[in-house]
């Protein structure tokens, strides 16, 4: 039996080595590899000794040579193949160790191009396909972790892998060939555009005890460089491990918090906000997302977008939560926190990206558009009723309308002192979810601002929100009743503009 190893990573390589040569496969290695094995005191065949061609260009080419294709390719059940492959004197190659050229990892670190494109594998990649191809009678490993269950069963079927194990070895291999061109293709063209073709590179990072129900299984998966902050990428510092559910929270969670500059604390409940609240200290503005729905902040997911301090986090641990996740913990507010030991700590650094793309899947396919990214300035209303908004109006109007693009559709938000007092998500009528808000705001709702996530097909939302008190509103144009709802702000008295977009979220 004959092996051929061309790695990158020489994790548990010389261990793996050493029971292939116990029992009696013979192994030709590539230069790093070959050299590694010699100083461990391994024998090895130096691949270029192998082929009788040296290798060219530098290193480029070592493997892609017809002797190693042939021997890795031939088909054993065919006459003609054996025949033709010993006639030329060329041995058949059974097992083929390869790992590839980091090039995730390395683009990770923003390198110049000319050193991404060199840690582009060609050869590594050609022998993972050839001997995946042929898996009926060649294994292919192309991970250190799959080196201890091989050699094992290796010593256990005294030299041989059972056709199920290399079928599933084959499965492996190509899935990271798809894998690592999808990352190569992402970084020469990054996603902004609507290509014919895409593939999409993610790595699997953890599983769920369950998905969105315990009768589902569930698993999170990593972008491979991501462009902006992501729940995928956020480091643990204690607690019990993420549900499902909970990173789909805390995704809601964090997109809230990077709309604001200033302190920002918000809280998260089934995927939608019941609490969003700027202040100049991070602690006054959690205690004003709290008081929005105190009763719904119950089990909660909380973001913050400045680091924590003792003073927060002491009244984050004064209720039950499931997630708190901040860009940083002084070392007191960690310790506060940690003290609830099933509270889920996410350390991750806020970095948003002016451009984006966003995914949704669809049963048979996938729907693929630009990330709603805008922050709308209030300079950029248009105020259509008689009546003007005063300055903290027209702050406030600017806070609701950046938290109501991130509430399920449709949306109302009810908010005082850039602080939300009523939130109303995911109603399948317009007026129904401006009642809901009202109602949850209660009397809070008189002095507050009413932003919309879309126009009001009637006039009957305005009706209500002034019956509640509601000094100023917020909504995109666009309604063919938009001079009847124009006139229902005129005749309450109450400030009405119009933003340049809507902001839908299904």
């Amino acid at each position: 039996m004959r092996a051929l190893f061309s790695v990158y990573s020489k994790e548990g390589l010389e261990e793996f080595c050493s029971s292939l040569k116990r029992l009696g496969v013979k192994i030709v290695a590539t230069g790093s590899t070959w050299k590694f094995l010699k100083e461990k005191g391994i024998p090895a065949e130096k691949v270029s000794d192998f082929t009788g061609s040296q290798e060219l260009a530098g290193g480029r080419v070592k493997t892609l040579h017809p002797k190693i294709h042939a021997g890795i390719l031939a088909d054993r059940s065919n006459p003609e193949h054996l025949k033709e492959l010993d006639g030329k004197g060329i041995p058949l190659i059974d097992l083929v160790v390869v790992n590839l050229y980091p090039f995730g990892e390395t683009i990770a670190g923003h390198p110049p191009e000319k050193e991404a494109i060199e840690n582009i594998d060609i050869g590594g990649v050609a022998l993972i396909r050839a001997a995946a191809k042929n898996y009926s009678s060649v294994a292919v490993v192309c991970s250190p972790e799959d080196y201890s269950p091989v050699a094992r069963e290796m010593q256990e079927r005294k030299g041989a892998l059972s056709l199920k194990t290399r079928k599933a070895l084959a499965s492996k291999a190509f899935a990271l060939t798809a894998h690592y061109d999808a990352v190569i293709a992402r970084y020469f063209s990054p996603l902004r555009e609507f290509p014919e073709k895409i593939s999409l590179s993610f790595k699997k990072k953890q599983e769920t005890r369950y998905g969105e129900n315990p009768h589902q299984r569930g698993a999170l998966y990593a972008q491979e460089f991501p462009q902006e902050s992501g729940i995928a990428s956020a480091s643990q510092l204690n607690g019990k491990p993420l549900s499902f559910n909970n990173f789909l929270d805390a995704d809601s969670a964090v997109k809230i918090a990077l709309e604001f500059h200033e302190p920002a604390a918000v809280i998260v409940k089934h995927n939608n906000p019941c609490g969003v609240a700027c202040a100049g200290e991070l602690g006054k503005a959690f205690s004003l997302a709290l008081e929005c729905d105190e009763k719904s902040a119950f089990g909660s997911v909380i973001a913050l977008n400045k680091k924590c301090d003792l003073e927060t986090a002491e009244k984050i641990a004064a209720f039950f939560n499931e997630v708190v996740v901040a860009p940083a913990f002084d070392a007191r507010a960690l310790k506060e926190l940690r003290g609830k030991k099933n509270l889920r700590v996410l350390k991750l650094p806020f970095r948003r990206a002016e451009r984006g793309m966003d995914f949704r899947k669809v049963k048979g396919g996938l729907l693929l558009q630009d990330a709603d990214s805008v922050r709308e300035s209030s300079e950029e209303f248009s105020i259509v009723s008689k009546k003007s908004p005063g300055d903290g109006e027209m702050r406030d109007l600017e806070f609701g309308f950046r938290v109501v693009k991130n509430v399920k559709s449709n949306a109302i938000v009810l908010a005082k002192g850039l602080a939300t007092v009523g939130i109303g998500a995911g109603q399948m009528s317009r007026v129904d979810a401006v009642e809901l808000a009202v109602k949850k705001a209660s009397g809070k709702a008189r002095g507050a601002v009413l932003a919309s996530d879309g126009f009001f097909p009637f006039r009957d939302s305005v009706d209500i929100a002034a019956k509640a008190g509601v000094s100023a509103i917020v909504a995109p144009g666009g309604s063919i009743r938009d001079k009847e709802v124009i006139q229902a702000a005129d005749e309450h008295g109450i400030a009405l503009v119009f933003s340049k977009r809507r902001h839908f979220r299904h």
